[in-house]
């Protein structure tokens, strides 16, 4: 079944709004892959909050024209599935786990805003922390000196208190 001019449209706008909101593109080969399996990590995409679709490589290489991923345009031949999210951690660290347990899908690209990344780099970025755990780490950080302030603080009463109970003890 083919589509008409105003449905091809159609996708490639809805494409092309998911692209400017993303900070990470990434292709991937799916030949071979059940679809079952195919279904699972639909769900986990969009679970995760990843637009996840199978598009005609024509239609992606119009929607990323003129905008920072148009340097993926070399990379879109053959069958491809395209993972856009917002989290570009998140993103990766979901499609490079499928893959890893899948051989018939590959990753084959991808891009952070302007820069083309390899397979094993988008590996390398799937192992980094995500964004919450940065956010916790940073949290406790910011949080670790006001904590040892307090302390410092509380002591002063406390080893006051304890001069008191030494010298009720004594008498």
């Amino acid at each position: 079944m083919s589509l008409n001019l105003e449905q091809k449209k159609a996708i490639i706008a809805e494409v092309g709004a998911q692209i400017a909101d993303a900070q990470a593109v990434i292709l991937a080969e799916y030949r071979g892959l059940e679809v079952s399996k195919f279904t699972q990590l639909r769900a986990k995409t969009r679970e995760c909050g990843i637009y996840f679709r199978v598009v005609k490589n024509s239609f992606v290489r119009r929607a990323v024209k003129n905008t920072p991923y148009s340097n993926l345009a070399d990379q879109m031949v053959g069958p491809l599935v395209y993972g856009i999210g917002r989290d570009p951690v998140a993103t990766a660290k979901v499609l490079h786990e499928f893959a890893k347990n899948n051989d018939k899908f590959v990753i084959k690209a991808g891009a952070i805003t302007g820069t083309v990344l390899s397979n094993k780099e988008v590996a390398a970025l799937a192992s980094l922390p995500s964004r919450e755990e940065l956010l916790s780490r940073l949290m406790g950080t910011l949080q670790a000196p006001i904590a040892k302030f307090v302390r410092t603080l509380n002591e002063v009463p406390t080893s006051f208190v304890r001069g008191l109970a030494a010298i009720r003890d004594h008498k």
